[in-house]
């Protein structure tokens, strides 16, 4: 059997394009005689559709898309996902399906059976479980179907109550005692740098406990603020990876699959990949989908001399062109010149248009308007925020003349600290580093400039500062960066509490005040842009913390 897996980027809720884009991969399957087609989980609206599914006109549409895309499987087997109506008068409207299509009909329907509900997945929101379980008699074959959760059964990392089995059974298990020649998997599995080789675990695991092949098709692209790397697998029945797709770009490849069986053929070796490549492509394929799949084309960036604005504008310009990209650089009085001036030549190095405006006349007119309400009150973070918000201002009324999208370029370890202003630095349509702690931002930087320099050696080697007063560094008010990242990422990623952190070795007083900062701060994050995820725990819908919550 001639198995074929197509990777795509799938816009959500654009129908007509997805269904074209599945179109073209079944003609181009059908030209190669391929006798099996996949395509990934909810393939047909784009992952997630989110409340898209709450209007039954847009399910219908699905439904329809579904129908006419079996017309044209005369000759060939094509699996896809889309979600269909749950007939039975109990339960959710929904469920999540994979449909088989062949000989121009839908010849059967299979619902997912395990629904996540953590971090930024709620399908039990919408879907009702399978439990049925069939397999598909195909051309001498039978063939499993098992829709992304539900190979996660058995999760790689404990959670933080210690759990690893978070459902009561395994769909795997019910599929298995129907004795499947191989089963095709359809996933929407969103980037995680440090999720990719442990994904890859779980699928490699599922295959050599049950000895079966696995065709696993993931979606590439980003929706929103969720990028999907593709990198889907074959693994054959030894749990041996057989071949993996492309990361962060859509792919097609076929597979015979007695070649993928062959008990003489050995797995192939991947080397791990490096999460900071991987970050960096993710970042970049988050800007130029986000742009595209909105209708956007140019950029406005605030660059400051820093290695954040800095990041930001090398990431915009792989992800839009130098063309689409251009820069206001803002100093003031407390700006140094190394800061300008490095600003200035990453700007030429870019090749992007850039624009100097000073806003010390600025400042010191809303100074001068603000003195007789303050009434000679010492100077505090006030006077420092009136700055970060007259930039702001500036640029977006440049965005607004120009049509430019104003990118946000504050990272994670400043969001959780609070250490941002509101309707200042925390402007902009997206933020770009949002998920990314301060630490790595400066690993992307040495990334970028590994084959030479792009980012002047002066904006990554100057000790960070906001530069919104005299001698101003961030380690004045912070924890410096490399303690405090570790802090945020147990407290956050791993759900760890004070005590905890502290028994790890950290610095007790440092601990208890950067919790402090991030538990008071929640409200700043709640206005904050849509962030870009590339962690396992980013700020937003993945991570729910109650506005007014103590703990």
């Amino acid at each position: 059997m001639k198995i074929a897996l197509a990777q795509l980027n799938y816009h959500v809720g654009d129908l007509v394009t997805n269904t074209t884009d599945i179109v073209l991969n079944i003609k181009k399957a059908q030209q190669f005689n391929v006798d099996l087609l996949i395509f990934s989980e909810l393939s047909v609206c784009g992952y997630p559709p989110l409340d898209l599914l709450d209007y039954p006109g847009f399910v219908k549409k699905c439904l329809e898309s579904v129908e006419s895309i079996a017309r044209i499987c005369t000759d060939i087997g094509v699996i896809i996902g889309s979600p269909s109506f749950n007939e039975n008068e109990k339960g959710k409207n929904l469920y999540n399906s994979a449909f088989f299509l062949y000989d121009g009909n839908i010849q059967s329907v299979h619902h997912k059976t395990l629904l996540p509900d953590y971090d930024i997945f709620d399908e039990c929101r919408y879907f009702e479980p399978n439990n049925e379980f069939r397999i598909i008699d195909f051309k001498g074959k039978k063939i499993g179907i098992a829709i992304c959760e539900d190979f996660w059964f058995s999760q790689p990392v404990a959670n933080s109550f210690g759990r690893t089995l978070l459902y009561r059974e395994s769909p795997m298990d019910k599929l298995m005692e129907l004795n499947p020649d191989f089963v095709a998997g359809l996933v929407a599995t969103p980037f995680a740098a440090s999720r990719i080789e442990a994904r890859k675990e779980v699928y490699m695991k599922n295959s050599e406990k049950y000895g079966i092949p696995l065709f696993v098709v993931n979606q590439t692209g980003a929706n929103s603020d969720l990028v999907f790397e593709g990198g889907s697998l074959v693994i054959n029945q030894k749990g041996e990876v057989f071949d993996r797709l492309a990361f962060f770009e859509e792919d097609f490849q076929i597979y015979e699959l007695d070649e993928v069986t062959d008990t003489r053929a050995h797995g192939l070796k991947l080397n791990i990949k490096d999460p900071v490549d991987m970050t960096f492509q993710a970042l970049v394929l988050g800007v130029r989908d986000f742009f595209y799949k909105l209708g956007f084309k140019k950029a406005i960036i605030g660059l400051s001399g820093g290695i954040d604005s800095a990041v930001t504008a090398v990431i915009a310009v792989k992800a839009l062109g130098q063309k689409n990209v251009e820069a206001l650089i803002l100093p003031s009085r407390y700006t140094a010149r190394d800061s300008l001036e490095d600003a200035v030549k990453l700007a030429e190095t870019l090749g992007i248009g850039y624009h100097i405006i000073e806003i010390d006349r600025l400042f010191d007119l809303y100074t001068e308007l603000l003195n007789p309400l303050f009434n000679n009150l010492p100077e505090d973070n006030t006077e420092q925020n009136i700055q970060a918000r007259i930039r702001s201002n500036i640029l977006m009324a440049c965005s607004n003349k120009f049509g430019s999208v104003l990118l946000n370029t504050s990272n994670k370890s400043e969001s959780a600290a609070g250490y941002s202003t509101l309707y200042g630095d925390m402007c902009g349509s997206l933020s770009v580093l949002g998920d990314v702690y301060k630490t790595r931002v400066y690993e992307i930087a040495g990334y970028i400039n590994k084959n030479t320099e792009i980012i002047p050696e002066g904006i990554i080697s100057r000790p960070p500062s906001a530069e919104l007063k005299e001698d101003q560094k961030d380690s004045d008010d912070l924890p410096e960066y490399d303690l405090l990242d570790k802090i945020l990422y147990q407290y956050i990623e791993l759900n760890r509490s004070a005590s905890e952190i502290k028994e790890a070795g950290l610095d007790p007083s440092s601990v208890d005040k950067t919790i402090s900062l991030v538990n008071n701060s929640e409200y700043k994050r709640y206005q904050s842009p849509p962030v870009i995820r590339v962690s396992e725990k980013a700020f937003g819908y993945g991570r729910k913390i109650p506005l007014v919550g103590k703990f």
